[in-house]
């Protein structure tokens, strides 16, 4: 299990685009289980992934917690601007 926090100049609602195409059906081809305006989760594989994220100013906050994808997950954050 993995929570990593990290943060990015991409504004909230690119995170989530970006999200969705890193773990999603055109990515890795993880369910999306539930999506709120603040939370993702993804599903399949034996594991999951969720997002919670947090404008702050300028910048937005990405919380990720994982099981069984913190290889990828750690890819998904070091691929951020």
């Amino acid at each position: 299990m993995l929570n990593l926090e990290v943060r990015t100049k991409l504004p909230a609602q690119k995170v989530v685009h970006q999200l969705k195409t890193f773990f999603g059906k055109g990515g890795l081809g993880l369910d999306v289980t539930e999506e709120t305006f603040q939370c993702l989760t993804f599903e399949g594989g034996g594991g999951h992934v969720t997002a919670t994220i947090c404008p702050e100013g300028s910048k937005t906050r990405i919380n990720l917690v994982t099981q069984e994808w913190e290889n990828q997950v750690k890819k998904f954050t070091s691929s951020l601007p």
